[in-house]
C-alpha cells in the first residue's frame, strides 16, 4: 500500500518520487513508516545510525528488525540515504564482499566514513550521537 505524504516529507522533495504535484509516494503501512523515512532523510552525510537507533528515532524502540525490513522495501532508485544505516556492531549487514556491501561501503567512504581493518565503523566517531 502506498499513500501520499506531503506535509513533513515535502521538505525533502529530491528524496522522494513525485507522482502528483507536492505529493510523494512511498510504501506505507502505518505512520511509523513515515516517521522512519523522515528520520532516515535527516541523517547527515558523514554519519551513521544503527537499525535500532533508526527504529527508536521513528518511535519504535526495540524495532531494529522492523527498520531493516522497511529499508529492504525501499525502491531501488531511492534517494534516501539507506546506506547510512548499519548494524549495532558497527558493521554492514550485507554479506562481506557482496555487490551490495561494496556499494554501501563505497557510498560511506565517499562521505568520509572510515572502516577499520576488520570492517567496522567507529560508532563513537561516526555515529549520530
Amino acid at each position: 500500500m502506498s499513500r501520499c505524504i506531503s506535509k513533513k516529507l515535502s521538505t525533502f522533495p529530491v528524496l522522494f518520487p513525485r507522482i502528483k504535484r507536492d505529493c510523494y509516494y512511498l510504501p506505507m503501512q502505518s505512520d511509523f513508516y513515515e516517521r522512519l523515512y523522515t528520520a532516515l532523510a535527516a541523517i547527515p552525510a558523514g554519519r551513521v545510525v544503527t537499525y535500532g537507533q533508526l527504529a527508536a528515532l521513528a518511535g519504535r524502540p526495540g524495532g531494529a528488525r522492523w527498520a531493516g525490513r522497511v529499508l529492504s522495501q525501499l525502491p531501488k532508485d531511492t534517494q534516501l540515504p539507506w546506506f547510512r544505516v548499519i548494524n549495532a556492531q558497527g558493521r554492514l549487514s550485507f554479506p562481506v564482499g557482496s555487490a551490495a556491501a561494496l556499494r554501501q561501503q563505497g557510498l560511506l567512504v565517499r562521505e568520509g566514513i572510515e572502516f577499520s581493518d576488520s570492517g567496522r565503523i567507529n560508532l563513537k566517531r561516526f555515529g549520530l550521537n
